[in-house]
């Protein structure tokens, strides 16, 4: 990127108004699209569709915690599956009825998990969580609904398996090669090979858009993106592609490239509108008359 050092960007005779965030720059219109519920289906299904043998993927070591004294066997790493074996009800020592839930861990020794519910109340519940576990049904379903197809990325956000950043773009079309368990926040690892060949990871969450941070919808569409911003250069659209900005973009522009900034300064002269966007990672714009002039990295 090239990128210009500011200078002279104090808004000195400016008559400003008061600092605002970057939740102003643009809202959204809430219209719904098919890609807010592609995922809707996708989740976490509760005890009563549960069957003997339902796997589930361990996250964390800490699960150790949750099986207590049954937990006597080989230790539990992420990676590991766990089984389900069954629930059983029983009285509590402090009165009432509680529910054991029992797992059968690699080596095949049985692990209770106590849920402070009697059976028939978990069994009503609308989804059953295990912690530190990602139910490996949400990641046949998604698997189903997303392998193989093409859809286009909308975030640069890419990482690899170690989950480490990598170089990404967006609006561009990526194939999915393959959906795989992900992590504790993020139960979905997609794998996707763009058209150049270079492939990456993005991690998401199932259900539907307003869900969870990084939903499907929030990062795959199934159109060009481009579609809906024609009126843009090409050239410019080149740039927010590979999250850029020049001299000249459009406040849009800019946004899209490079997200909504966390504070926003603006103000007027006698002859012009002076914006001020600043970003949580140091990046600088200053725009005139709606349009980029000086920006700094």
């Amino acid at each position: 990127m090239l990128v210009p050092m500011l200078q002279g960007c104090f808004f000195t005779g400016v008559e400003s108004t008061p600092r605002i965030t970057g939740r102003d720059v643009r809202r959204e219109a809430l219209v719904a699209a098919p890609e807010d519920s592609y995922l809707a289906s996708v989740g976490d299904l509760p005890l009563s569709r549960w069957n003997p043998g339902k796997e589930f993927m361990v996250t964390d070591e800490r699960i150790l915690r949750i099986f207590g004294a049954s937990a006597t066997g080989a230790p539990l790493g992420p990676g590991d599956m766990i089984r389900y074996r069954s629930a059983d009800e029983s009285a509590a020592v402090t009165g009432g009825t509680v529910t054991d839930l029992s797992f059968l861990s690699p080596e095949g020794d049985v692990l209770s998990y106590r849920v402070n519910k009697p059976l028939s109340r978990l069994m009503s519940d609308s989804v059953t969580e295990i912690p530190f576990t990602i139910q490996m049904s949400v990641i046949e379903d998604a698997r189903r609904l997303m392998e193989g197809k093409e859809f286009y990325i909308l975030s640069s956000s890419w990482r690899d398996d170690a989950d480490t950043p990598v170089p990404g773009r967006k609006f561009i079309p990526v194939h999915i090669d393959s959906v795989s368990p992900g992590n504790a926040l993020f139960p979905i690892k997609v794998a996707f090979t763009d058209r150049d060949g270079n492939s990456a990871r993005i991690f998401i969450h199932p259900g539907a858009k307003g869900e969870a941070p990084r939903t499907f919808s929030r990062v795959f569409s199934f159109k060009d993106p481009y579609l809906r911003y024609r009126h843009i250069p090409p050239e410019h659209w080149k740039l927010i592609i590979d999250g850029r900005v020049a001299d000249g973009m459009t406040l849009e522009e800019c946004r899209l490239s490079l997200g909504t900034p966390k504070e926003v300064d603006r103000g007027a002269s006698n002859s012009f509108i002076r914006e001020a966007w600043l970003y949580e990672n140091g990046v600088f714009l200053l725009f005139e008359d709606g349009l980029l002039k000086r920006y700094r990295h």
